[in-house]
């Protein structure tokens, strides 16, 4: 007789299965470098977030084991219990810095950062309005923050502001407590960036926050890398800025950033921060030397723009859909979620691992390959990726 949970669980397994969504675990074994071995297969990696390499640069991974040293391995409490290590206000002090904000408080992943900021900030009586294209995270914490929450059209900012505009849809009253705008600065499966100065416009309007998730831009955008707002050359203390550690930084953790008063309020009110384990030193002492690096080696940032100008070059000119990516996330739109999951094995076959992104995390018919160039990679890599798009393209009909 079958278990319980094998008997309710398994049709929906099988479920994924037949609808093409089921999903497995690829092993690397090694460190995430622009080469890594799969199944003892060695493959170019071209869809890993270390976007400038940083997981393997020698300052990071000294800084890390000198903190073990000196820490120990782990804080082993909350930070509000007896786990407030001296080398998390250091690094909170450091992102605030570097994201030119008053203050900051550090979350355990970006995930915890979007759930704590959106719970605690969003509730009943509140508005939350919302790019449809945010990540899940920033879904997640809209849902769970008991909101009413309005879903806009990607980038359109004049449908934003007739939501803003809109009177409380459930009840008597005809105005909310709060209205909160929150929006990805780059959208982490088009690549594309949050038309944010518009988006700043109408919140000045209609007196709202704004929240941008800077997961994707933090080391990436801007002059010295630090964003979304140095892109657009912006300064604005009711913004709230999260984004995380795990990408172009390559260590863990999350952060939001902002005003004093923002960061006071979530280190009472954020579950996320109050009820979980302090990350451990070694992960702070990395993220504060990627912080270090970035502004000190700014040709890594420089080297991550030729590779990804070069990959999209190629790709454009093979005739693949990119989308309007304006960074180095590059969505290769194939569309049928069958021949997105052949042509990623396929490639996979000839030494690039860039899997396929298939619905839930895309809509339907949009199904694609996620490649992301790394600072690291050379020219001879991105040109090999290329030649194998280019034949195993051709052998499918996609190009």
């Amino acid at each position: 007789m079958r278990s319980l949970l094998n008997r309710t669980l398994r049709p929906d397994i099988d479920g994924l299965k037949k609808s093409g969504t089921y999903r497995t675990l690829k092993t690397i074994a090694g460190p995430v470098d622009t080469t890594v071995f799969i199944d003892g297969k060695e493959v170019i990696l071209l869809s890993s977030n270390n976007y400038l390499g940083l997981t393997n640069h020698p300052r990071l991974k000294e800084a890390a084991t000198f903190a073990v040293r000196d820490y120990g391995t782990g804080a082993c409490a909350s930070r509000l219990i007896a786990g407030n290590l001296a080398i998390h206000e250091d690094l909170e002090k450091r992102i605030a810095s570097f994201k030119g904000s008053r203050a900051a408080v550090v979350f355990s992943t970006g995930y915890m950062a979007n759930i704590g900021l959106i719970t605690s900030l969003a509730g009943e009586d509140d508005l939350i309005v919302s790019d449809e294209l945010n990540h899940a995270s920033i879904v997640d914490g809209c849902m769970l923050s008991k909101a009413e929450v309005k879903v806009y059209p990607h980038k359109n900012v004049e449908e934003l502001k007739r939501l803003l505009s809109q009177g409380r849809s459930a009840s008597a009253q005809a105005t909310y407590r709060r209205r909160v705008i929150v929006t990805d600065g780059v959208f982490s499966m088009d690549g594309d960036i949050a038309p944010l100065p518009e988006i700043l416009e109408v919140a000045e309007e209609h007196h709202s926050i704004v929240i941008v998730d800077d997961a994707h831009a933090t080391g990436v955008l801007g002059e010295n890398g630090k964003g979304t707002l140095e892109h657009f050359g912006l300064e604005n203390e009711n913004i709230i800025q999260i984004g995380t550690f795990s990408k172009a930084l390559g260590s863990l953790g999350g952060y939001v950033a902002g005003p004093d008063v923002i960061v006071e309020y979530l280190k009472n009110k954020a579950r996320g921060f109050i009820y979980s384990t302090a990350l451990p030193p070694s992960v702070c002492a990395a993220s504060i030397a990627a912080l270090d690096t970035v502004e000190k080696e700014p040709w890594i940032r420089g080297r991550l723009w030729e590779n990804v100008a070069r990959f999209k070059r190629g790709l454009t000119a093979l005739g693949y859909d990119i989308r309007a990516t304006q960074t180095q996330i590059i969505p290769i739109v194939i569309g049928d979620t069958s021949l997105t999951m052949e042509f990623a094995e396929a490639i996979f076959e000839e030494g690039i691992y860039a899997p396929g992104i298939r619905p839930p995390t895309v809509p339907e018919g949009k199904s694609r390959i996620r490649a992301t160039p790394m600072a690291s990679h050379t020219d001879e890599q991105i040109d090999k990726a290329l030649a194998v798009f280019e034949s195993e393209g051709k052998r499918l009909g996609i190009i």
